[in-house]
This record gives structure tokens, C-alpha cells and sequence, in this order.
């Protein structure tokens, strides 16, 4: 009875159009009371829930994004990619996506990504005559490749729960970041053929090294972010910040264009940014409480026990329960809930731990533009200033092409696995 009143609260609260935060935390309260648990418990979960060493990368992150947008490396990355390929039919669109991918190997956060790639990105497209949801959709969608192409925050939290390497885990996501990668990319070349969106002028030969030299700061940080958390020089939660402290010498003492009126700019935006993921991450942890509470995940673990699943039927129902949650949690709840409760039926089906938490990534990709808890939904609409619902619209289609991607990674366990060998 408690888990229904939730659930049509929540919608109830979120066709009201309250913020989707307090629209979590509300019903999951009135939940959690209907069952007798200690409002005081609450609310200390909430400030325990986001004071973490790992979600410290969060802020981390969205600053060097936000540095590196306003600061003209994300400027000078993409100029430098539009010089080598943005003449190839619907230029724009893959640029998009590919500067999201770079970008996604420095911020280890879709948030962030869509965020430091969409200011840029979006007006620009809306400009050269695309449809301003597509881009919107686009955006939000590459974006997600921030929590798959290495570092990881997700990837991080899943080895501290099973006790798997993070490095290993790091690897096992740039293959399966890289298709996923080229089909959006296939899908952005469909569209532009469709559309009409044509490719950008093609820059000669010889005018392309002045955009790649100057670009390339943005590009080997990347390279140095990567090395030193794969040589273990710093953890992936002071990379973010290390990444801050490069972001900001490169930005003010090379290329000169972070003022001090930009600088105040960043930190308020900065500010809002992380202030909206973390109600969302703290509000997320309350539902998840209720849902342990009430031991709906455990139970749903036990069924699948003792329904004599096979290890195909179990990946397809667990990514099923997994897409019902991303609606509703963040990455962090969603392995916290049911990581614990899944590696023992994970390792009596003979599925390798590592294939199985790229598996879970992807389907929380899904569930990062998927409303009513989408966080990059969220930072589509607040970057470019149209509601959710316009965003919404935008990334309908680009479901297909993660269920596309998450069969394939899921019948081919090997992309996931090959550089591990």
C-alpha cells in the first residue's frame, strides 16, 4: 500500500510540475512515515547520502567543464574538430558527438559533459538551421558518454561495491563507449541526409594544424587526467580537481580569456549546478531507503532466484528493473540498492562482474534522459532555457540506438572485455 501511495504521489507532484527533487523527497518521506521510520532518520540520510568522497568529484568536474567552456578550451577543441571533419554531412551534429566523447574522457560525469558541450554546441546548431529539439536530444544523449568512456563516477562506486579493480572497470568502458559513440554518430549522418542539414565549408589541409596546435591543451588533458589515475598518482576525486588546476592555468596564463566577470559567472553557475544534482542525488537516496524499507528490490532479486532464469533471461529482466529505476534513481542509489543483491546471482549465472557493470552503465545512460529523474534532461533545459518537455521530445529517438547498443553489449560480451586480455 505504501509503495503505491508513493508512486502516484510522485506523479501526482511531478504533473503538478514541482520540482522534480522535492517531488522525490515528498512522496518517499510520506512512504517512509505510512511505514513508521523516524522523519529525524531522513533527513540525516540526505546529508550522509551526499557527503562522499566519491560525489566530491561531482562539483570537481562541473567546475573544470564549466572552466574549460568559458575559458576556450572546449572552444578550441571543437573548433579544432570542425576543421578535420565538420565538412562531412551534418558536420555539426558530429561534432557534437565527438567532442563528447573527448570531453567524456575528462570529466567522468554526464552531467558535465552535456553541460560544457551543449553551451557551445546547441546555439551553434540551432544557428546553422537544426531543429533546436534534435539538438537539444542530441546533446543530452551524447552526454551520457560521460559516465562510460573512462573515468567513471559510476564505474568507481561499482568497484568499491564488488571489490573489482577500477582500472579494469575503466577499461572494460572505452570499447563499449567508443560503439556507442559511433551510433550516434550513424544516426546524426541518417538525420542530416534526411533533414537536410548539410556539412559545414571543408577547411584545407593546411589551415587544419593551427586549430589541432592551439587545441592542443584540451587535448592531452585527457591523457594526463587518465595516466595519473591508471598509475595511481592521485584518485579519481582529486582528478577532478586536478583537472580544475589545469583547466584554470591553461585558461588564464595560454590563452588568456577566463576575466575575472567570467570567473564569478562560473562559480555561480558552478554553484546552481551541483546544487540541483546533489538535492536530486539526496532526495534519490530517501526513495531508495524506502524501496529497502520496504524490500521491493530484494524481493525482486528473490524472484528472480527462484524462477529459474537462465543467465540471457536474467540480464534482460534485471535491465528492465534497472531502466524502471533509472526513471526514478540516480546511478549512485541504483548501485547502492542493487549491486549488493545481485553480484551473488551474478556470480552462481557464470557472469564475468566486469561485463555485468558495463551492462548497468548503460542502462543507467538510458535512465540519465529519461524523465522524471533524467539529470541530463535537466541541464539540456536549464543550459538553453526551454522546459524539460521540449528536451524530453528531443531525445525520444535516440532510445532505440541504446537498446540497440545494450543488446549488442550484452550478446557480445567481448567489447566490453577484449582489452582486459
Amino acid at each position: 500500500m505504501a509503495a503505491v501511495v508513493v508512486i502516484l504521489l510522485l506523479f501526482a507532484l511531478a504533473f503538478l510540475r514541482v520540482p522534480i527533487a522535492i517531488s522525490l523527497a515528498v512522496s518517499s518521506i510520506v512512504g517512509l512515515v505510512m511505514v513508521d521510520f523516524s522523519v529525524a532518520t531522513v533527513i540525516q540520510k540526505m546529508f550522509t547520502g551526499v557527503n562522499s568522497t566519491t560525489l566530491m568529484a561531482i562539483p570537481g568536474f562541473v567546475f573544470a567543464g564549466l572552466i574549460m567552456a568559458q575559458g576556450g578550451i572546449s572552444r578550441y577543441l571543437i573548433e579544432c574538430i570542425q576543421s578535420w571533419i565538420g565538412h562531412t554531412k551534418g558536420g555539426l551534429s558530429v561534432v557534437t558527438v565527438v567532442t563528447c566523447m573527448v570531453f567524456a574522457a575528462i570529466s567522468g560525469s554526464s552531467p558535465a559533459t552535456a553541460a560544457a558541450i551543449g553551451s557551445i554546441m546547441i546555439p551553434m546548431m540551432v544557428k546553422a538551421g537544426y531543429d533546436k529539439n534534435y539538438t537539444m536530444g542530441l546533446v543530452a544523449a551524447a552526454g551520457t558518454l560521460g559516465i562510460l568512456i573512462p573515468p567513471s563516477i559510476p564505474l568507481i562506486l561499482y568497484g568499491s561495491v564488488s571489490e573489482e579493480s577500477t582500472g579494469k572497470l575503466f577499461t572494460a568502458g572505452i570499447l563499449p563507449g567508443i560503439v556507442l559513440g559511433i551510433a550516434l554518430i550513424i544516426y546524426a549522418v541518417i538525420v542530416a541526409y534526411r533533414k537536410g542539414y548539410g556539412g559545414m565549408e571543408k577547411v584545407p589541409l593546411a589551415k587544419r594544424w593551427m586549430p589541432t596546435l592551439k587545441a592542443s591543451w584540451g587535448l592531452i588533458m585527457p591523457v594526463l587526467i587518465l595516466g595519473a589515475i591508471y598509475t595511481g598518482v592521485i584518485t579519481p576525486t582529486e582528478a577532478s580537481f586536478a583537472a580544475c588546476l589545469y583547466a584554470l592555468v591553461v585558461s588564464i596564463f595560454i590563452y588568456r580569456e577566463l576575466t575575472w566577470e567570467k570567473m564569478k559567472g562560473i562559480l555561480m553557475e558552478s554553484v546552481n549546478t551541483t546544487s540541483m544534482i546533489f538535492l536530486i542525488i539526496a532526495s534519490a537516496l530517501v526513495l531508495g531507503m524506502f524501496l529497502t524499507t520496504e524490500q521491493i528490490p530484494q524481493e525482486f532479486a528473490a524472484w528472480v532466484s527462484n524462477s529459474g532464469f537462465n543467465k540471457w533471461t536474467f540480464l534482460i529482466v534485471v535491465s528492465l528493473l534497472f531502466f524502471v529505476l533509472g526513471m526514478f534513481l540516480e546511478p549512485t542509489a541504483i548501485i547502492l540498492i542493487t549491486l549488493p543483491i545481485f553480484l551473488p546471482i551474478i556470480v552462481a549465472l557464470d557472469i564475468n562482474v566486469i561485463h555485468f557493470a558495463i551492462i548497468m552503465v548503460v542502462n543507467m545512460e538510458l535512465g540519465m534522459i529519461t524523465p522524471p529523474v533524467g539529470l541530463n534532461l535537466f541541464v539540456v533545459s536549464g543550459i538553453t532555457g526551454e522546459k524539460v518537455e521540449k528536451v524530453i521530445k528531443g531525445v525520444v529517438p535516440f532510445y532505440a540506438i541504446f537498446v540497440v547498443v545494450l543488446v549488442i553489449i550484452i550478446i557480445f560480451p567481448q567489447i566490453s572485455l577484449a582489452l582486459l586480455k
